[in-house]
């Protein structure tokens, strides 16, 4: 039986989705364009901790999307993280060996995995801002690939460290 959506867990769905826009708005130029370092996509490693986080994600991504490029990608770019955020954790999700064990950069192999698959899909952004703006495409899929790397594997030191004192199971 599937657990029926409270209040209390749309208060904590809409609460990520408001620190995704928050993130992403206040720091602006350098979480969107063809050199990107968008800390908010650190959100999309809550859906290993549940699922429903995916459209807290994609709605917070929206909406961001929307207010710093327009409408194109709103739908462009939420609906990519939909899918990809979608697909890593359906291929990723038991992937819990850790690598560095026991260090300082110990991290759980579905995010890693999970951050190789979410950078290679900026193709996506990089075909968007090809198409919209003349960037060169595979300059902007390298440059929005590796930002999207970074962003990723410091958001999953970030989320790693909050997990321990906040139960992001229970949505």
């Amino acid at each position: 039986m599937k657990k029926s959506i409270t209040p209390s867990t749309l208060t904590k769905l809409a609460v990520v989705a408001a620190i995704y826009i928050v993130i992403t708005v206040v720091l602006g130029p350098i979480g969107s364009g063809a050199i990107q370092f968008r800390l908010s996509e650190m959100f999309n490693l809550l859906a290993f901790y549940n699922r429903r986080y995916i459209a807290s994600v994609t709605i917070g991504c929206a909406i961001s999307n929307y207010l710093v490029y327009g409408p194109v990608d709103m739908i462009v770019g939420s609906l990519a993280s939909l899918v990809f955020i979608t697909l890593g954790v359906i291929l990723f999700h038991n992937k819990d060996k850790i690598y560095f064990k026991n260090t300082l950069f110990a991290i759980p192999q579905k995010f890693i995995f999970f951050n190789i698959l979410f950078s290679l899909s900026m193709f996506v952004i990089a075909l968007e801002l090809n198409i919209l703006f003349q960037a060169p495409f595979f300059l902007t899929w390298l440059t929005t690939g590796l930002g999207e790397f970074l962003s990723l594997m410091l958001g999953a030191y970030v989320v790693q460290a909050l997990a321990k004192r906040i139960d992001f199971t229970n949505v």
